[in-house]
C-alpha cells in the first residue's frame, strides 16, 4: 500500500539496527491511515491522515529524548500521538537491556510499555506504587528486578510525547521564559499577615455554609461532606506557600532552617508549605512520609504536576522566625524539576474527596483553586533557558536514598572490622557471631532485596565503555552497584580480594549457608587433592579471559556466555526462570555442600579479574606464627574450607576469602596446636619424624 511505501523515504524513522518493522509498526498504531505528510521541517516528526483529516503524529522517542538505559544505550519507541495528546499505540523500536534480553524475556518489556497506549499525556503516571489512593493518577504495574528500564522507558515516553505537543498541539503551552528576580532586589523582612496579603501565601478556606448552599455538588458528595466530624466552622482552610522563594522562605523559616530547606532540595525543584486546619486536611489518617498526599493535587495547563512530602519534620520540630496561625498538619512536598512546573504561570490546586458514584465505582470530586503568583517576583529570563530535566541517574540514588544509606553504614563497619580485627578474633565465639549475622545482611539485603550481586558483566561492560568512550552516567544508574564496586575497588589493594568474595558476594554467602547446612547434616566433604585443586583454582581464569574477549567480538555472545554466573538467576531473579538456569544454579549449591564454596573457588570468573588485581594487597594482616606450616598443619588441614593457606603456611591471597578462621585459630590459646603444646610438660620434644600431629578439633 501507499502508506507503507511512502514511509520508506523517511530517514528519520529508518534506522539501521533497528529490531521492530516501522513501517508495519505505524500501520498497526493508526489503522485507518491513507496517506502521510511530509517530514516537519522543524522537528523530526510525520504527520499521519485518513484522506484530509490529521490522525495525529508518528515519531521515534530518540530525536526527543536521551536517556540512557542499563545497558548504556537510549531506548528508542515509535510513538504515535493524536491531536489531542492521545498515546494511539507504542512499539519499541530497539533496545538493549540486558535483564529482558538475558533473564526476564523480552514480553514482560513489551506488556509495560504496551500500558500507556490510549493513554493522555495529561495524565500523571505513577510506576509501581503500593499507594493508589489518588483517583487522579494514573498508576502502572512496574517490572520486579528491572526498576531502572522501566523508569527509563517512561522519561523517554512522556519526555519525547510532551516536546512533540507542546510543538505540534493546540493547548500544550511551552515553559515560561520567566524567572525569579535575584533575592538582593526582591527581600523585605515581611511577617505572616503580610506575605497573605500580598499573595505570597494563599489562604485557601471553604466553610461548610457554602457547601450547603452549593447545587453543583451531587448528593453523594454531600453525603460524604455530611459524614465528617465537624470541629469548626470550615471543610477546607489551609495555607499553601511556596518556600523555596527566598522572600517567603527566609520570612517563615530564617536564614538557618532556609538553609536546610535548600540542602534537600536538588536544582530547579520547589519546595510548598502546606499547613491545614479544617475539618478535611490533604492527607488523611494512613498519610505515609515521603509520599504523595492522597487528597491534594496540582495541575498546571491542565497536566499534573507530582507533590511529594520530603519529610522535613522527621528529626526536626518546625521551626519559624515568624508566629504561625493554628494548624493541625504541617508538611513540605517537593516538585521536582522534570516536572516542568513554573512559578511564573497560573496553578490550580485541586482538594479532592472520594464517593461512591454506584455500588462497584468510586470517584472523585474535585475542589479546585485557582493561583497566580505575584508579577512582582520574577522577571524574563535573558537567556531563555529552559531548565533540563533531573537526570534519571540522580533521582534514582534520591529515591534510594535509606537503601545507600545502610549499604554505606554496613561497608564502613566492615572497614572498622577489617582494620581492628585483632581485637574481634580474639573472641571466637563473637567473630563467629559478626561473620554470621553479615552473611545473612549480605544475602537477603544487598542480594535479595537491594539487587547488590556485582558480576563479571560489570568488568567488561567498562572495558567497552572505556574503548568506546566512557560516560558515568550510565554506571550511576544503580547506586547499589556503582558504590559496591567503588568500595571493591579500593578495598581490592588494601586487603586483597577477600573483603569481597568473603564479606560483601550475596550468591557467596548462599554457598556458605549451604556449607553450613551439610555439617548440620552431617554430610561428608570431598577434599580436592592438591594438583587437582592447583588446576581448578586457574579453571576460572581462563573462563575470564574467555569473557572479556567475547565482549570486544560481541556483547551480546559476552553476556550469554556470562551465565556461567549463577548470580542472576539465584539472586536478580530469586529463582524464577526457566528450568536449565534453574537447575544449574540448584546443583552449583548442591554440591557447595560437598565441596566448599566450590563455584567461588574453580568457576568464578569475577573472582578471579578480583583475584588479579588484589593478589598483593597493601595489608596482610592476616597474622601467622613461624610454626605455621613448619611443623603446624592445622590451619591448612582443618580451617580452612577454601584451600587458601600454602603448605608453608603463608596465605594465598589470590584466594584467601579472609573469613577469618586462621587467625582466630592463632589468637586463641585453646584452639591453637602451638600453644597447647607450648603448655605441656617436655613439649620442646619434638617427635622423630620432626611433624606435629594433632586431632580435629
Amino acid at each position: 500500500m501507499f502508506f507503507v511505501v511512502s514511509l520508506t523515504l523517511h530517514p528519520a524513522l529508518s534506522k539501521e539496527g533497528d529490531v521492530t518493522d516501522i513501517p508495519t509498526a505505524i500501520d498497526e498504531i493508526f489503522p485507518t491511515a491513507t496517506r502521510i505528510g511530509e517530514l516537519d521541517p522543524d522537528i523530526p516528526v510525520i504527520p499521519i491522515y485518513q484522506l484530509n483529516e490529521l490522525l495525529g503524529y508518528a515519531f521515534e522517542s530518540q530525536h526527543f529524548a536521551n536517556f540512557m538505559g542499563f545497558s548504556g544505550e537510549p531506548i528508542n519507541i515509535l510513538i504515535g500521538l493524536d491531536p489531542q495528546g492521545l498515546l494511539l499505540g507504542l512499539k519499541v523500536i530497539k533496545h538493549n537491556e540486558p535483564i529482558f534480553l538475558h533473564g526476564l524475556g523480552e514480553g514482560p518489556f513489551f506488556e509495560f510499555v504496551e500500558q500507556y497506549k490510549n493513554h493522555s499525556i495529561r495524565e500523571r503516571y505513577i510506576i509501581g506504587s503500593d499507594d493508589r489512593s489518588s483517583p487522579t493518577a494514573t498508576y502502572f504495574d512496574g517490572i520486579t528486578r528491572a526498576t531502572v528500564s522501566v523508569l527509563v522507558v517512561n522519561d523517554t515516553i512522556v519526555t519525547s510525547a510532551l516536546k512533540v505537543a507542546r510543538a505540534k498541539l493546540d493547548g500544550f503551552v511551552a515553559p515560561s521564559n520567566k524567572i525569579l528576580k535575584p533575592e538582593a532586589e526582591n527581600f523585605e523582612p515581611l511577617n505572616f499577615d503580610q506575605l497573605v496579603e500580598r499573595g505570597l501565601i494563599t489562604h485557601w478556606q471553604i466553610p461548610y455554609t457554602d457547601i450547603e448552599i452549593t447545587t453543583q455538588l451531587k448528593s453523594e458528595v454531600v453525603a460524604v461532606i455530611d459524614d465528617i466530624d465537624k470541629k469548626s466552622d470550615y471543610f477546607i482552610d489551609m495555607y499553601m506557600a511556596f518556600i523555596n522563594i527566598p522572600l517567603v522562605g527566609k520570612n517563615l523559616l530564617g536564614e538557618d532552617e532556609f538553609a536546610r530547606l535548600q540542602e534537600n532540595l536538588k536544582p530547579g525543584e520547589h519546595a510548598l508549605l502546606m499547613l491545614s486546619n479544617g475539618d478535611y486536611s490533604y492527607v488523611n489518617n494512613e498519610f505515609v512520609p515521603q509520599t504523595p498526599p492522597s487528597n491534594l493535587s496540582l495541575t498546571q495547563s491542565g497536566f499534573p504536576t507530582d507533590l511529594r512530602d520530603i519529610d522535613f519534620y522527621s528529626f526536626y520540630d518546625p521551626s519559624y522566625i515568624t508566629e504561625l496561625p493554628d494548624y493541625k498538619d504541617i508538611h513540605i512536598l517537593r516538585l521536582k524539576s522534570q516536572s516542568g512546573f513554573e512559578l511564573s504561570r497560573e496553578m490550580t490546586f485541586g482538594m479532592g474527596i472520594n464517593y461512591k458514584a454506584s455500588f462497584f465505582d468510586i470517584q472523585q470530586h474535585i475542589f479546585p483553586l485557582s493561583v497566580t503568583l505575584p508579577e512582582s517576583l520574577f522577571m524574563l529570563n535573558p537567556d531563555a533557558i529552559v531548565d533540563e530535566p533531573m537526570p534519571l541517574w540522580m533521582r534514582i540514588w534520591f529515591d534510594r536514598t535509606w537503601i545507600i544509606a545502610i549499604i554505606c553504614l554496613y561497608l564502613i563497619g566492615l572497614t572498622v572490622m577489617f582494620i581492628k580485627q585483632t581485637a574481634l578474633v580474639k573472641h571466637e565465639q563473637a567473630t563467629h557471631w559478626v561473620r554470621g549475622v553479615s552473611l545473612i545482611f549480605v544475602l537477603c539485603f544487598i542480594g535479595f532485596y537491594a539487587q547488590g550481586q556485582l558480576s563479571v558483566v560489570n568488568i567488561y561492560t567498562l572495558l567497552l565503555a572505556l574503548y568506546n568512550g566512557f560516560k558515568i552516567e550510565v554506571f550511576l544508574l544503580d547506586p547499589v552497584i556503582f558504590i559496591l564496586w567503588v568500595f571493591v575497588f579500593v578495598s581490592l589493594f588494601l586487603f586483597g580480594r577477600g573483603l569481597y568474595c568473603g564479606w560483601l558476594c550475596p550468591f557467596g554467602a548462599l554457598q556458605e549457608f549451604a556449607g553450613m547446612l551439610a555439617k548440620k547434616l552431617s554430610i561428608k566433604q570431598i577434599k580436592i587433592k592438591p594438583q587437582h585443586h592447583k588446576l581448578g583454582q586457574s579453571l576460572k581464569y581462563v573462563i575470564l579471559v574467555g569473557l572479556v574477549g567475547s565482549a570486544f567480538i560481541s556483547l551480546n555472545i559476552a553476556e550469554q556466555l556470562a551465565e556461567i554466573e549463577p548470580f542472576k538467576t539465584s539472586i536478580t531473579l530469586h529463582f524464577v526462570r526457566t528450568w536449565p538456569f534453574v537447575i544449574y544454579a540448584v546443583l552449583l549449591l548442591l554440591l557447595s555442600m560437598k565441596i566448599h564454596k566450590v563455584y567461588c573457588r574453580y568457576l568464578c570468573p569475577l573472582g578471579a579479574g578480583l583475584a588479579i588485581l588484589g593478589r598483593f594487597p597493601l595489608f596482610k594482616w592476616l597474622r601467622r606464627r613461624d610454626e605455621c606450616g613448619s611443623p603446624c598443619q592445622l590451619c591448612k588441614t582443618k580451617k580452612c574450607e577454601i584451600d587458601a593457606i600454602k603448605s608453608t603456611g603463608e596465605i594465598d591471597y589470590g584466594e584467601c576469602i579472609q573469613c577469618l578462621e586462621c587467625v582466630v585459630t592463632i589468637e586463641n590459646p585453646n584452639i591453637c596446636v602451638i600453644d597447647k603444646y607450648k603448655g605441656k610438660k617436655g613439649s620442646s620434644r619434638r617427635p622423630a619424624n620432626g611433624v606435629i600431629t594433632v586431632k580435629p578439633i
